[in-house]
């Protein structure tokens, strides 16, 4: 096979995070200085004392979307702390996948001699501004945007399930946790403890992350059993097995070509190469999905780097809720005790909301700087199980260019899905359980429970458990035996929302 000659092949030169933890909210920084303190950290991590020239050559910047403190103008306000304007800004489309997706195409761009030193950079403060909020607080930052096109729940989610209070991603991935444990053949509780020993480990990597906004490495009986500390959220869920959001963080990543690097005295062995790339998605509609045990986009996207790469030395996989990483593990045929996570994942790591897989990049890259000839798989996932994109990374050169390989692998996700049911809103009679979840309110009690039902000529519904209906909250809860495929009466309640009610 041909070599690649050196300024067609993209490569990270530069990563680096920051945290904020002031002891006075008067010192909190907005997400626009630690983006900046980010990049340009980034730049020092790649050039040293010719990061200058690297800042002045930079073309093209991504910034993930952010939603603490979103500005109006946010390119404006980050290249002004840079003092640089790149020809090329964008301000992302949200989504937890949307920096794997920004590194790709920023390395697809490099590659066709389109860019010659591209960044993505991106920041949260939500610790500040909550703790602002409640104490009444002005922070003295730069002008609040209107926060256009930060799209919600609401805006993702079908009307049936906007009627049933069910668009948050909490409501969304306990569905796929509790189908996909009946699918496996598991007891809620053998699913239960895979959950809380795979949130042990990451939460002791996350321990020894310097980055890192908790330290604390728990057990898994800490965290599969409810305490005031960790609460019940969504069944199976609790508070320490959901991402905390709370955080104050920035991250970083440059990239140029192979070429530029040695032009800047960047040695190889500080360089990670981009070897492969995928990218597929669900329909945005949860409700309007074939199933809830699997998921094709992820499969395909997964596989087709697997294809690639004889090996994964380490691996980055999306954490949002323990269900993203035990899906993606078996797809990969990973191991039940494999190191899943770079940093810690997003319950102890942090998650700066769309940011967090710019720190995960950050810490493969570290990871692959240590390791000769060692690939390592960096995978997001945004919305509701909805976008999936992933990368191949390696410490050594590749054999291919990037855009050799297809990276859209719509088709091969799209081959596998079946019929989708129809949605109906007007039903009485018997349904058996598709999949289902229980909401709990801060005191630990559950507000209600939500079910996805079939009827048995095939349609489905989504239905609600009433909270004074305690026995089929005891059956949907429990841990012995899954509650997938028992079948409930449905009514129309009093709320005029249809009701599940075990039979």
């Amino acid at each position: 096979m041909a070599i690649v000659p050196p300024h067609r092949i993209p490569v990270i030169v530069g990563v680096a995070d920051v945290i904020d933890r002031p002891a006075d909210l008067a010192q909190a920084r907005e997400p626009a200085a630690l983006m900046a303190d980010a990049l340009l950290g980034a730049l020092q991590d790649a050039a040293g004392s010719a990061a200058p020239s690297l800042l002045d050559a930079l073309d093209s910047l991504d910034i993930v979307a952010e939603h603490s403190w979103p500005y109006a103008e946010p390119c404006d306000v980050v290249t002004a702390r840079l003092g640089r304007a790149p020809k090329r800004c964008v301000y992302g489309v949200a989504g937890g996948e949307s920096p794997v997706r920004f590194i790709h195409e920023a390395a697809l761009r490099i590659a066709s001699g389109d860019s010659t030193v591209a960044a993505v950079v991106g920041a949260e403060s939500q610790h500040s501004v909550a703790a602002a909020s409640k104490q009444s607080v002005q922070l003295p930052w730069s002008p609040r945007g209107a926060n256009a096109g930060l799209l919600r729940g609401k805006d993702l989610c079908h009307p049936v399930a906007i009627r049933h209070g069910m668009t948050q991603p909490v409501h969304v991935y306990p569905f796929y946790e509790n189908a996909a444990t009946a699918s496996w053949g598991q007891t809620p509780a053998e699913a239960m403890r895979e959950s809380a020993e795979l949130w042990s480990d990451f939460s002791k990597v996350a321990a020894e992350t310097p980055s890192a906004w908790l330290k604390q490495a728990y057990s898994a009986d800490q965290l599969a059993t409810p305490s005031p500390d960790n609460r019940p959220v969504a069944w199976p869920y609790t508070k320490h097995m959901v991402a905390n959001p709370f955080v104050n963080q920035g991250a970083a990543v440059a990239l140029t070509s192979l070429a530029k690097a040695r032009e800047l005295g960047i040695a190889d062995e500080r360089c990670v190469f981009i070897h492969a790339g995928a990218r597929a998605i669900e329909p945005r509609d949860y409700l309007q999905r074939d199933q809830y045990q699997r998921s094709y986009a992820q499969e395909a996207v997964l596989e087709a780097l697997r294809d690639v790469a004889a090996r994964f030395d380490a691996v980055e996989l999306y954490s949002c809720f323990p269900i993203v990483p035990k899906m993606a593990r078996r797809v990969l045929e990973l191991p039940a005790k494999a190191r899943l996570t770079s940093i810690g994942g997003l319950s102890f790591f942090g998650a700066p909301l769309n940011n967090y897989m710019t720190h995960a990049t950050a810490g493969l890259v570290r990871r692959l700087r240590n390791q000769r000839d060692g690939f390592a798989l960096l995978y997001g996932q945004g919305e509701f199980v909805t976008k999936h994109h992933a990368l191949l990374l390696s410490s050594s050169p590749p054999q291919h260019e990037l855009a050799a390989i297809d990276d859209n692998v719509q088709a091969r996700a799209d081959r596998l899905r079946r019929p989708v049911p129809e949605l109906i809103d007007d039903f009485s009679g018997p349904a058996a359980l598709e999949t289902f979840t229980v909401v709990y309110g801060r005191g630990g009690e559950p507000d209600f429970g939500t079910a996805i039902a079939r009827t048995d000529t095939g349609p489905r519904l989504m239905a609600r458990v009433a909270p004074s209906d305690a026995a089929s909250l005891q059956a949907l809860t429990s841990l012995s035996t899954t509650p997938i495929g028992r079948v409930g009466q449905v009514t129309t309640g009093a709320d005029n929302l249809l009701h599940w009610t075990v039979t």
